[in-house]
């Protein structure tokens, strides 16, 4: 493709003109299924028409390619990235720091397909600022909705002043995320929303990777779930669950919350209740595999963290593979920042060899996910009125997942983006 032509449908996405493309195979995200010769026309950031191609003269042609909506991502922290050093920048990083690495994720991750993504934890709100900053066109990056700082209880996985020692971090409060009790649950909602945050995550049970014993128990109180969730539904947020444990996330799917995250320890009874609520599962395969990998490194992960990883890691597919076969509602999710950023799509591979069909894993990315963002009329589907993402790719995915591994074109509102 001629850099010439990329540069010219971008100043005509950019000045209201219509830009026509046309597809050799369109990706239907409702029947999981290519649609062959399909011409698209965009105006301004959205698209305008979806139609059988008949010849006519096009500004871009992928004739021989595979066009697809825009993927997305449901569990992403495009701020930090683990490393060997992760634990040790906490006391080294300030706010402009970490705000500088997630403009570099987001444009990396960008490049990668992912046209939106969900940020489920950051710290000093930088994917708040990160999101204002690539609405505005002032840096590159995918479309973000974010949590702003999950929230925990003292001790829990999000607890910001784990793993440091007495009177070095201040006492938490729900501006830090944390939450002990029912008044403290309300107001951190509240924070989140003054803080300018799109949805909710709390941290259900323990997690991998915080300094803390148990990477499984239970760590909201039914009555403080209950006011966190009819708090949020009043603001108009979703809430998001990290969870590993069982009792974690009965108390958290009977709370009413829209997705969980990992899932690891979800049985028979799990699944029941996801099914009965309309509960998503958003997997992060993929941070499984990372974290399972590194827990072999000594001294890679402090002892308490290294020994949950090798727990908890390796079961994460099993779990997906049963909520997937019974029926649960999947909605695609990396946890990319804990694996790196621009590997996304590497996930997709492991969800069909992990069961799920090349379809449905491509649904989980795009129909699925703007259905749990409460996106579904805007985006998910290359179709009249919709937002106009689109990543193009020479070959069928739907023969080889991993061709998404390698997109050839990104386009993010009716822009070139790659």
């Amino acid at each position: 493709m001629k850099k010439t032509l990329i540069v010219g449908m971008s100043l005509m996405a950019q000045c209201g003109l219509a830009t026509t493309i046309h597809c050799g195979q369109l990706f239907d995200a409702v029947s999981g299924q290519f649609k062959p010769n399909q011409l698209i026309t965009i105006e301004n950031e959205r698209f305008a028409a979806v139609e059988a191609f008949q010849n006519q003269t096009v500004d871009w042609d992928y004739s021989d390619q595979y066009c697809l909506p825009g993927l997305m991502d449901m569990h992403t922290h495009i701020t930090h990235q683990n490393s060997a050093t992760r634990y040790l920048e906490k006391f080294q990083n300030n706010a402009a720091d970490v705000a500088l690495d997630g403009a570099m994720y987001a444009k990396i991750t960008l490049e990668a397909g992912f046209t939106t993504i969900r940020d489920v934890g950051d710290a000093f709100n930088a994917s708040v600022a990160l999101k204002n900053a690539i609405n505005a066109g002032k840096v590159p990056g995918p479309r973000i909705f974010t949590t702003a700082k999950s929230l925990a209880t003292t001790g829990g996985h999000a607890d910001p002043s784990n793993g440091y020692r007495q009177g070095l971090y201040p006492h938490t409060t729900p501006e830090h995320g944390v939450v002990n009790g029912v008044s403290d649950a309300r107001r951190a909602v509240r924070q989140r929303y003054q803080d300018g945050a799109d949805l909710i995550k709390i941290t259900a049970t323990g997690g991998v990777l915080s300094q803390a014993a148990s990477g499984d128990n239970a760590q909201f109180a039914p009555d403080e779930l209950d006011a966190l969730i009819a708090t949020a539904n009043d603001y108009g947020f979703k809430v998001a669950a990290h969870a590993h444990g069982k009792g974690g996330m009965k108390r958290a799917i009977e709370a009413g919350v829209a997705s969980i995250e990992h899932g690891t320890y979800l049985d028979d009874e799990i699944i029941k209740l996801m099914k009965k609520h309309g509960t998503f599962l958003v997997p992060t395969l993929i941070a499984g595999d990372w974290v399972t990998e590194k827990s072999k490194i000594d001294g890679f992960f402090p002892a308490v963290v290294a020994r949950k990883a090798a727990t908890i890691g390796p079961l994460l597919a099993g779990s997906f593979n049963r909520a997937q076969a019974a029926g649960v509602n999947i909605a695609f999710g990396t946890d990319s920042g804990v694996s790196e950023h621009g590997r996304n799509a590497e996930e997709f591979a492991l969800m069909v060899n992990n069961g799920m069909s090349a379809a449905k894993a491509l649904q989980s990315a795009t129909l699925y996910a703007a259905e749990l963002l409460g996106q579904s009329q805007q985006l998910g589907q290359v179709k009249s009125g919709y937002l106009a993402d689109m990543v193009v790719v020479d070959d069928n995915p739907l023969n080889d997942i991993t061709e998404l591994e390698n997109i050839q074109v990104v386009i993010k509102g009716g822009v070139i983006a790659k």
